[in-house]
């Protein structure tokens, strides 16, 4: 039982961290659509046209709410029936906001989004598998690798939104196309399908979505090839320390902090970025597209070197670099609307979204014991996602009551503080487990 294992970790981990980082990279494929028609769906759908994000914050909201129950069946049931429940959920909500889509309908667009809720979660918890195939001084690169999966998602999600965005109305044009519509949607949907010259077509991005749903499905056969650990090798004779000793821990509150920023940051000026370059600064849909394939190579090309930057500098080194990318991002925002204003500001609040997000993560998994590993891992999940969804929120709001420049303002109080946080766990004896704040740290003597 056991033979000597392979000289780069558990059997089979190279193989694991590969998979997984491929269903990562179809993963966020699909967020990557999500990312770049969201906040232009909702702009189309909503009567009032501050709720335009609002269909992102009920996105994250629904994250938030089944991270704890997909944090319970993953444990119960294994990780692999977790990703394929994701997968279907995701599935479906993109075959319900075609449908909304096509009715025009916000409403029923809502419904659609609370499916994706439940896919995102699923798709954020390949890093922590990335830890149960990698052997535990690996952790931070598999983890890395895999997050770097998305990296071809950068080009592959938004080509696939400007590919479909507008190709509705044409494909509408087929009898049999426009006959399943109507026997979905009701008769009388195309014969309003009638483009008004100068303005978007009708049913734009309607296309989008149903190519989306076929993401998903792809997805469940890559993870039915990662080999997990056997479900009997993760049963414990107790559930650890109660979750408000855990939920005290100063090393906990930072990874949670972290990935509350990095994420909530990211998102606020992510989704608002359409909003401003649209509405506020006259760009068009395909220059949106061309800043969320960036954005998102900002978030997940550094992911390369990332663990390894964590291994040679030091986490909590790692954490603080990404917050100074966060506010360098919010600083190139207020500074201009031009596309490279946008190109740069969306590119560094990627990379400080990607050291924060790899970072926090790395050192949530230092700060639970493995029978801990489910509530510690959904709690943050819930509490992370929760934030978020305020800040996707406040995006549509803020954006259309105060503008782009002032929006970015906001966001650097909101670094500092999580700065500070950092720096009170690298330099207070005890906040943090040794050697994450400097490269080689044997603990110092006094």
């Amino acid at each position: 039982m056991a033979d000597s294992p392979e000289p780069t970790g558990k059997p089979g981990m190279k193989k694991n961290v590969a998979l997984l980082a491929l269903c990562q990279a179809l993963f966020n494929s699909s967020t990557g659509v999500v990312l770049s028609v969201s906040a232009l769906v909702g702009l189309a759908l909503a009567s009032d046209k501050s709720l335009a994000t609002l269909p992102q914050a009920l996105q994250w909201e629904a994250t938030a709410a089944f991270s704890i129950p997909l944090a319970m069946i993953m444990r119960r049931f294994g990780r692999r029936t977790g990703f394929i429940f994701g997968a279907l959920m995701g599935s479906s909500g993109a075959l319900i906001a075609a449908v909304a889509i096509f009715q025009g309908s916000f409403e029923l667009y809502l419904v659609a989004i609370i499916f994706f809720g439940a896919y995102t979660i699923s798709g954020q918890t390949y890093r922590f598998a990335a830890a149960d195939v990698a052997d535990e001084k690996w952790h931070g690169i598999a983890i890395s690798l895999v997050i770097g999966g998305g990296v071809l998602a950068a080009f592959i999600g938004p080509e696939i939104s400007k590919w479909t965005h507008d190709v509705a109305s044409l494909w509408l044009g087929n009898e049999t196309f426009a006959k399943v519509i109507e026997f979905i949607c009701g008769p009388g949907i195309t014969a309003a399908a009638t483009v008004v010259p100068g303005e978007n077509p009708p049913y734009q991005f309607g296309v989008t979505f149903i190519v989306l749903a076929f993401l998903p499905i792809l997805l469940i056969f890559m993870v039915s090839l990662v080999g997990f650990p056997k479900k009997e090798e993760q049963k414990f004779e107790n559930s650890g320390r109660p979750l408000g000793e855990l939920l005290r821990q100063p090393g906990y509150v930072v990874a949670v902090l972290c990935a509350v920023i990095g994420w909530g940051v990211m998102v606020l000026m992510m989704a608002a970025t359409p909003l401003a370059m649209v509405q506020e600064y006259g760009h068009t849909f395909v220059d949106t597209a061309f800043i969320a394939q960036w954005h998102m190579f900002g978030m997940f090309a550094p992911s390369f070197f990332t663990g390894s930057l964590i291994k040679k500098c030091g986490l909590l080194n790692v954490l603080l670099a990404g917050l100074v990318l966060s506010s360098t991002a919010a600083l190139i925002g207020m500074s201009g609307g031009t596309i490279e204003h946008f190109w740069f500001a969306n590119i560094c609040v990627g990379c400080g979204w990607n050291f924060l997000f790899v970072g926090a993560t790395h050192l949530l998994t230092k700060m639970y014991h493995p029978e801990e590993k489910a509530k510690a891992q959904g709690m943050n999940d819930f509490m992370v996602f929760q934030s978020v969804a305020a800040f996707s929120l406040s995006a549509g709001l803020l954006q259309n009551s105060v503008g782009w420049t002032t929006v970015c303002m906001l966001l650097l109080p909101c670094v500092a503080v999580v700065f500070v946080a950092v720096l009170y766990l690298k330099f207070v004896p005890g906040a943090a487990p040794p050697g994450l704040g400097r490269p080689a740290a044997p603990a110092a003597a006094e």
